[in-house]
């Protein structure tokens, strides 16, 4: 199967992205992908609360998703919309960062809200609290579709092994992680987590990424990693697009999860542990 990762520089206009954002879609039709993936909050990058409540919208509503199942439909392809920023009717107002699959009839096949939010410390100049404007989903999603099983996941949630494995022990055989990294954690920590989640589970790897600076009509403009990667169930790294925007395509041999698996079946030899004690 052939697939397409989108690199994007979304900004804080959710309209001007959502034109790139299927320009790009065509692009990936157009070169023969079976699926084409966008990156996390591929509608809107945004570091102020206050421009995300005037300009997001409930999932019902929202033109983006709107639109991709439009055009999922249009070109007959698969999309991973990697997430939307979506208003929700939570009492504390919060959002959803929600990723969708979308099939080539343009219905939703499968939903995820990230479950791992970044709440983090990097240095003291670069801070983030994720679950100030956003509130956590509490379900691991697989779904199975005539391309292959897909896992779902949200850039933080990388960092946490025991989904990943849930997911491969639950069917998955391609887990998603779009992503909108910081450039920091990005150049420390991004390929080697990727490539160790694709060797633990014997996963095909799909990390569709944003990239760059982000123009900012309202609050702190942030700055992303970029560097979409697919990895292979091996571990080697079959596409790395570097830093700027665009599509760049890989073809996935299937057959390659099965040779994974077989030589190191570490995802199967689980086995019950006592402790550790305490002293």
């Amino acid at each position: 199967m052939s697939a397409a990762l989108l690199q994007l520089n979304s900004g804080d206009d959710p309209a001007a992205n959502l034109r790139v954002t299927l320009k790009y879609l065509q692009q990936a039709a157009a070169g023969g992908a079976h699926i084409a993936l966008t990156p996390e909050v591929t509608n809107c990058v945004s570091a102020s609360r206050a421009h995300q409540q005037s300009v997001l919208q409930h999932e019902a509503d929202d033109m983006t998703l709107a639109a991709l199942r439009a055009a999922a439909r249009e070109l007959g392809i698969w999309v991973l919309i990697g997430s939307l920023a979506l208003k929700t009717r939570d009492a504390d107002g919060r959002f959803a960062n929600r990723s969708f699959l979308i099939a080539p009839d343009g219905t939703v096949a499968a939903r995820y809200d990230k479950v791992h939010m970044f709440d983090v410390q990097v240095s003291e100049a670069e801070s983030y609290r994720e679950s100030s404007g956003f509130r956590p989903g509490t379900r691991a999603v697989t779904v199975n579709t005539a391309l292959a099983c897909f896992g779902l996941s949200v850039c933080y949630d990388l960092r946490f092994a025991y989904l990943y494995r849930a997911l491969a022990q639950a069917g998955a055989e391609i887990l998603t992680v779009p992503a909108a990294f910081s450039p920091v954690t990005g150049a420390a920590h991004w390929e080697i987590l990727l490539r160790a989640r694709a060797i633990e589970t014997g996963c095909f790897v799909l990390a569709p990424a944003q990239t760059g600076q982000h123009a900012a009509q309202h609050g702190t403009p942030r700055q992303t990693y970029g560097h979409s990667m697919a990895i292979a169930p091996w571990g080697e790294v079959l596409l790395d697009m570097g830093t700027e925007p665009g599509v760049g395509f890989v073809t996935l041999d299937l057959d390659q999860i099965v040779g994974a698996r077989g030589r190191i079946p570490a995802l199967f030899h689980d086995r019950k542990i006592e402790g550790p004690a305490t002293p």
